[in-house]
């Protein structure tokens, strides 16, 4: 079994970071599990565009930004639309960085205490980078494994420990409401989850697992079921926040105190754990995405192992780490990253539709008319979120 899992849980791993347990810590803290349905809508909306992406990288066996490439026949125009990619894949991947080490640094925090804070930063980033340089394939895929079962476990036990109401549950997964003031974050919860740079780092290593189209059905599967058990992890963030009595979080670490009954002062090791998880695998795959990304726009051809590659994961790296150790505003890091999701994501979301749509470059593996349908609605959900997320950084909705 472990051998036929593919890189959707690395796609898992990359949405599973700190910023979504944030806000579906918030999320549930708010509103309870009225805003289930939101995060099971982005889950949806994950696994079509992800197995698009899919599709793409097995059927081409190139990455989205070459097929961009290729099929674009002005140069102006391509030139233009690669250095719009690349500057906001690599610009934005930065930004999330600082946030992931910074989540990473919280689980440190809660395991260590905070008497070398300092440090834990710079201790995220050697980790991060041992595990990078290795450039193996399958020792990252094992190494991810491992990460995504430690953080999963933590958060699907706490959210069964409070012994939430089913029924409720239900309710707030299949009955869509708006609470008033929850726009945003029902614009937060699709955000966290459906990633751009997700769609470029899928495209570039199913090409890397599978070599023929009769493999399609396992790379959609893998996709599937690696999508459905990240939700769940996202979704139990959500019922463990809602269930702990009074509702009172000022922070991700006060999900702990739910735990305090049974394990006593052991429950904010349980919780930093699964923080450190979190904040690690996406300190990994962000770097990686960017890399496999300018990879696709110079068409370098690099291998994990090439200087060029690693270079490009090493500066965005070495930025995540400087954004956290100069003591930047956590709360601006965030902001930047709002705008170049808000940009990115329905740029990207339509070239991909774009792409799989093209006879020339799927061939009968073109997205049918259902697929169409769906990827449709994701594309204008795309565009207003893209443009409600700028509008709140910048305190206009």
């Amino acid at each position: 079994m472990i051998k036929k899992i593919g890189p959707g849980v690395l796609v898992a791993a990359a949405f599973i970071g700190p910023g979504t347990v944030t806000a579906c810590t918030l999320a549930g803290a708010e509103f309870g599990y009225a805003l289930l349905w939101a995060m099971g809508l982005s889950i949806l909306a994950t696994i079509i565009l992800q197995e698009m992406a899919a599709r793409l990288g097995i059927v081409t066996q190139s990455g989205l930004a070459d097929v961009i490439k290729h099929e674009i026949v002005s140069p102006y125009l391509r030139s233009l639309i690669i250095i719009i990619i690349l500057g906001a894949i690599v610009i934005g991947n930065a930004a999330y960085e600082g946030g992931n080490i910074g989540g990473g640094t919280i689980g440190l925090e809660a395991l260590f205490g905070p008497y070398y804070l300092v440090y834990y930063p710079y201790i995220i980033g050697i980790f991060a980078f041992l595990l990078l340089y290795i450039g193996n394939y399958r020792t990252l895929e094992r190494v991810f494994i491992g990460l995504v079962l430690v953080m999963s476990l933590s958060f699907l036990i706490t959210a069964v420990i409070f012994g939430p109401n089913i029924g409720d549950i239900l309710k707030g997964l299949f009955l869509p409401v708006i609470p008033e003031d929850s726009i945003l974050t029902v614009i937060a919860l699709v955000g966290t989850t459906v990633v751009p740079y997700n769609l470029f780092l899928h495209a570039a290593l199913v090409s890397e697992k599978w070599k023929s189209e009769s493999d399609l059905a396992s790379a959609r599967r893998d996709t599937v079921v690696s999508i459905v058990l990240g939700g769940l992890v996202s979704m139990s963030v959500m019922v463990a926040a809602a269930a702990i009595p009074g509702g009172s979080i000022a922070n991700v670490m006060d999900l702990a105190k739910g735990l305090e009954p049974l394990y006593g002062n052991a429950a904010r090791y349980f919780m930093g754990i699964g923080l450190f998880a979190a904040g690690i695998t996406s300190a990994i795959t962000a770097p990686l995405a960017a890399a496999y990304v300018a990879n696709s726009c110079f068409g370098w051809k690099a291998g994990l192992k090439d200087k060029k590659f690693r270079a490009v994961w090493i500066v965005i790296l070495i930025l995540g780490v400087l954004v956290m150790s100069l003591g930047m505003h956590p709360i601006e890091i965030i902001k930047f990253a709002q705008v170049a999701n808000g940009m990115l994501l329905p740029v990207i979301a339509l070239f991909l539709l774009w792409a799989v749509n093209r006879p020339s470059v799927m061939g009968k593996h073109k997205n049918n008319r259902m697929q169409n349908i769906f990827g449709s609605v994701i594309v204008v959900l795309a565009l207003l979120l893209g443009a409600k997320s700028i509008l709140r950084v910048f305190g206009l909705f």
